[in-house]
């Protein structure tokens, strides 16, 4: 696949990626759509599940910090997600005002469910290109994921 990058440049493997999301987001985003509706979850409430799922918690500061948002609409992420059995509020032993937010056994499922889908979508989209030299491919998405998620 070839769409828009006919300069060598030092980050060509980087620039590789780029194209590969570019080609395959619409599909990413519609599968991730569709389970999304089904955990009746946004895609912000999604991306707060992924955080709390390599975390043992995090503070309600930590989740406005992380998504970009005031405290107030972090609140709401959370509430709406505690409702739906997905996280727990937990109260820090040595401070009963400071809110830890953990996601539950139901949260992971539906993260890892989740995670599922994408990975699929990703293995269909990586077999679609028809390319030839697909093993040499497959460890170039891989030495990249390892060097983005490093960072």
């Amino acid at each position: 696949m070839q769409l828009v990058n006919d300069r060598p440049t030092a980050d060509a493997q980087v620039d590789r990626l780029a194209d590969f999301i570019m080609f395959t987001q619409r599909s990413f985003l519609l599968d991730l759509s569709k389970e999304l509706n089904k955990g009746n979850v946004s895609y912000a409430q999604f991306f707060l599940l992924g955080y709390l799922a390599n975390e043992d918690y995090l503070t309600m500061t930590d989740i406005s910090k992380k998504m970009g948002h005031s405290t107030a609409a972090a609140t709401g992420l959370v509430d709406r997600l505690e409702k739906l059995g997905y996280v727990q509020r937990l109260h820090a032993a040595d401070d009963r005002r400071k809110v830890m937010v953990q996601i539950t056994r139901k949260g992971i499922e539906l993260v890892n469910r989740l995670r599922d889908v994408i990975a699929r979508s990703i293995a269909s989209s990586m077999s679609e290109e028809g390319n030839s030299n697909g093993d040499a491919q497959a460890a170039s998405y891989k030495e990249l994921a390892d060097f983005l998620i490093s960072r």
